[in-house]
Formats: structure tokens, sequence, C-alpha cells
């Protein structure tokens, strides 16, 4: 069985990603990792060649920016794909990371899994870390909980729209299988001045210059508290440095939080209550 890692990054120091950790996190998974580094104003590139390791293969690109509603993600994210040779592809996102202790659940579902012509894909379950590494979000109506991130290489599976997912070329979901492993999500953990210019450029990749400027004021950090709950497990090894280095503070405001059975029941009846207010 031969096991092909594959990301994408773009400006990942600028906009404080996590990204040489995610690689990190999985590479001991693979036999190789493919890197589609877009073209960037910061030290990525020469980050990523930094990693010790004969598995890296660097693609260098230019990404059309010009692309909405996302799209040059899974632009990218399928260039980076076409360069894998292995029979399964495992996709870390730059700031996702995988902990070490699911890599045997990981491998052995591979292995299980590699010839059943039933199962193209694998399903993580999600793990939300927001505004610290010390809370994580509990709302599974606004936070997607499973997503694949790892393929059969197959000419007809792609990444689709801004890259969250997989889908065959006719749009349908792959057949997917769920295993025992959870993917940590980091994406809303930065210092916040890097969070708000993250949030507020990246806008341009879904909207126009137009729309960005009539939106732009509206953006804020942090606008998603009243579902979070206390970390207490321990992160992935990869992650130790970027944990003992973060010196912002962050307020959850639990204080502030409905009961813990009023807030579940609200999350449960959510789309009927939002009907109900249509």
């Amino acid at each position: 069985m031969f096991v092909s890692g594959f990301t994408i990054i773009r400006n990942g120091v600028i906009y404080g990603y996590p990204f040489k950790e995610a690689i990190l996190s999985v590479l001991p998974l693979c036999d190789e990792f493919i890197v589609n580094v877009g073209d960037s104003q910061d030290e990525t590139l020469q980050i990523i060649k930094s990693i010790n390791s004969e598995k890296i293969k660097i693609i260098e690109s230019k990404w059309d920016m010009n692309l909405k509603n996302g799209l040059v993600l899974s632009v990218e994210t399928n260039r980076a794909l076409s360069h894998c040779k292995g029979d399964w592809c495992f996709y870390i996102q730059s700031d996702e990371v995988l902990h070490e202790k699911y890599y045997e659940e990981v491998m052995s579902s591979m292995h299980k899994f590699k010839d059943n012509k039933k199962v193209d894909g694998l399903r993580f379950w999600y793990k939300h870390f927001y505004g610290s590494y010390d809370y994580y979000q509990d709302n599974y109506r606004k936070w997607y909980i499973r997503e694949v991130r790892i393929i059969k290489r197959k000419d007809d599976i792609v990444s689709w729209g801004d890259a969250l997912d997989f889908k065959y070329r006719n749009g349908e979901k792959i057949k997917s299988k769920d295993i025992k492993a959870e993917i940590y999500h980091y994406g809303w953990v930065r210092p916040p001045e890097t969070l708000i210019k993250k949030r507020r450029d990246f806008e341009l990749l879904y909207n126009s210059e137009e729309e960005v400027k009539e939106k732009i004021n509206r953006i804020t950090n942090y606008d998603e508290l009243g579902h979070l709950k206390k970390f207490n497990g321990t992160h992935p090894k990869v992650m130790t440095e970027l944990v003992k280095q973060s010196n912002w503070s962050f307020d959850p405001k639990l204080h502030e939080q409905k009961n813990e059975i009023i807030r579940k029941l609200g999350i449960l009846f959510h789309p009927f209550t939002k009907r109900l207010r249509r």
C-alpha cells in the first residue's frame, strides 16, 4: 500500500497557518507528500523546504485569485492531487492537524478498506478550536462535524467547491466510511490581528471587491461565542511549540452561555425555530 499526502498553502506565515505542523502530523503515515505552494509574499516556501524529509515534493504555482466562491482552493487542491501516486491520498488542510494517537486507527482503516470497492474515502470527526487552544466549538448546526480527508486515487474523485470536501465529478458525494479518528481544526486560533486580517482578505476569495468593501467593517473576531467548551485533552506533539508561544488573551464568556440543557435543546431545534422566525 502506497500513501500520498497532499496540501496547499499560500502566504502561510502572513495568515498564521500552522501549515508546517499540519504536514508533519500526517507525514509518518505517508510515503510521499505533495505540497502546492502558491506565490507568496512571505517565507512560506522556505519553511516548506526546511522540512527534513525526502517524502516532500514541492509544486510552485501561481494561483488565480480572480476566481470567486472559493473555487481557487479546489483548483489548487486538485493540482496537488494530480501529482499523487498513492493507492490512498491523504488531504490535510493547512490549519488542520492529526493527533498521533490516531495513527494506528488511520493506518489500519486504510489497509482494511484498500480493496473494498464500496469505499472510496475515509471520513474523520472534527474538533474546532476557537479563540485559543483551550476552547472548542460544540454546535453541530454551525460547524461541520465530519469530512472526508482520505480518498482513493481515482480520476473520478475531485476536490469540490472551496475544497472543504471531495465528490465524484458528477457532483455526487463519494462512498465513504467513518473512522474513529479526529482532525483538530485550528483555523480560529491565531493572534487577533492575524485572524481579522485573514478573515477580511479571504472575503475576496468569495465575493467581489464592491461586496467586500460594503461588509468589511462588519467582520469581527470571535462572533461565534455561546457554544464553547473547555478542552481538557492534549494537543498533537507537533503543536507543542505553537501552544507554548500563544500569548494573546481570549475571553470565552462561558458565564454568558445558557444552561447546558437549554443550550443543547436550542441546537437540536434550531432548524425548526429558524423556520418559525421566517
